[in-house]
């Protein structure tokens, strides 16, 4: 599991997260929605240890406390998509995908690495692109080149500890069939139930068709937390993205419509 305890974020006077606290469980998929500017991003940040709450708020992966956390001891459990994903050095993509691996060894890779790397790019069907230069993809396939890279970081079960994958808009460059493609491949990798991810969308639809839980940011705040029927309701999307949608059930399946 991993926990946020009253988290704080501030810039100067602008307050991006007030006294947040979440819990992440193991084998869900928890999906952070919310309107440009709620604090999606910053509390990714702050879950991920790029930067640290403001005051006393607290951050846990398991019963660590990641300010009492080393960066080379959280990078062997924890991994991160940030939004930016250019490189500027002509890498090919399995030299890439290898860089998730750098927390796990020095100098050379070993055989469980390159192991890990190349199942990885296989689960994301990009392994046909191992030779290529990085800087000729376009945008669809570098993404997925980094989801291969982030997951051949915790590809292996780590002994009596929970593996994480943190994902700031994953979908951002993929059409609407890698999308979909993506989301499945999460669901078949939370069958491991050591797994904890989370992820950034703004696609609502998506949420509410793939999400076990969805927490909804509000001007730094938590409007909402906890499954689709409990936080995609009418009202809480009207307080947060200022639109009524009209909500439909099929099976278990919500759609919502907007106009």
């Amino acid at each position: 599991m991993l926990t946020a305890k009253d988290v704080t974020c501030k810039i100067g006077n602008k307050i991006l997260l007030d006294a947040v606290s979440v819990e992440f469980e193991q084998g869900m998929l928890n999906l952070i929605i919310g309107p440009n500017g709620a604090g999606k991003s910053t509390l990714i940040k702050v879950l991920c240890g790029q930067i640290l709450p403001t005051g006393a708020g607290l951050v846990y992966y398991g019963d660590q406390n990641i300010r009492n956390t080393s960066i080379s001891s959280l990078a062997r459990i924890r991994s991160v998509l940030s939004q930016n994903i250019e490189l500027a050095f002509p890498l090919t993509v399995s030299e890439v995908v290898m860089m998730g691996r750098y927390p796990h060894f020095t100098g050379k890779p070993a055989p469980q690495d390159e192991a890990a790397c190349l199942e990885a790019m296989q689960f994301f069907d990009v392994s046909g692109l191992a030779g290529r230069n990085y800087l000729t993809l376009s945008g669809g396939e570098k993404q997925r080149v980094h989801f291969a890279r982030v997951v051949s970081q915790i590809w292996y079960p780590v002994k009596e500890c929970c593996r994480y994958l943190i994902l700031d808009e994953p979908l951002t460059f993929l059409d609407v069939h890698y999308q979909f493609d993506f989301m499945y491949k999460l669901q078949e990798l939370l069958k491991n139930k050591d797994l904890v991810v989370i992820g950034v969308v703004h696609d609502l639809n998506l949420a509410a068709r793939f999400a076990d839980k969805i927490i909804l940011l509000h001007q730094g705040k938590i409007l909402a937390d906890g499954d689709i029927r409990t936080v995609l309701t009418k009202e809480n999307i009207l307080t947060a993205y200022q639109i009524e949608p009209t909500i439909h059930f099929e099976g278990e399946n919500m759609f919502l419509h907007f106009s």
